[in-house]
């Protein structure tokens, strides 16, 4: 079982390209041998191939096509934060943690990473695991929910059973 994380602060490289980024993080996926390696022929070079088609195909995935080749660090910060969700896609997990993928992004970023959030899910069969604190985009994409105060549990459940929850009202709105 894979397992691939994207970090609430960005853990780019700025100075390369989206690709190079992309690639970078794939590395883990090339086993060959240095000969191999040395001499790219043979399984090192159908694996190479593999690995970059893997790659490409997240970039259409993730709609980053016209910024394949630009620096990352030029990208304005919600294409970056797409990057990093590409970044662990990367690696085909079966489970990603998105640790507050939304986080200093505007209205109309947000819309675009939920929508991203929800094809990953449908699209690639992957379970996302969300830690986010926009209850209005975690109870509009979320299946099961399970609300932490100060590390605890403190309810969990469909949004609808977790909205009734009087702990988690009392936790987050202030009242019962």
């Amino acid at each position: 079982m894979g397992i691939a994380r994207a970090f609430q602060n960005l853990e780019l490289f700025s100075g390369l390209s989206v690709l190079d980024n992309l690639l970078l993080a794939r590395h883990s996926k090339l086993q060959y041998s240095f000969l191999h390696a040395v001499f790219f022929y043979g399984k090192a070079s159908r694996i190479e191939a593999e690995n970059r088609a893997y790659v490409e195909s997240v970039i259409d995935f993730m709609e980053l096509e016209p910024y394949r080749k630009s620096l990352v660090g030029n990208l304005s910060y919600g294409v970056q934060k797409k990057v990093e969700v590409a970044r662990a896609l990367t690696l085909a997990p079966d489970i990603l943690l998105l640790d507050e993928p939304m986080a200093g992004m505007n209205q109309e970023e947000k819309e675009d990473i939920v929508r991203f959030v929800m094809d990953i899910q449908k699209e690639r069969n992957i379970t996302v695991v969300l830690v986010e604190h926009d209850l209005g985009v975690v109870m509009d994409i979320s299946d099961r929910i399970y609300v932490l105060d100060f590390g605890e549990v403190i309810g969990s459940g469909t949004p609808e059973e977790v909205a009734q929850n009087p702990k988690v009202i009392e936790a987050y709105i202030g009242e019962e």
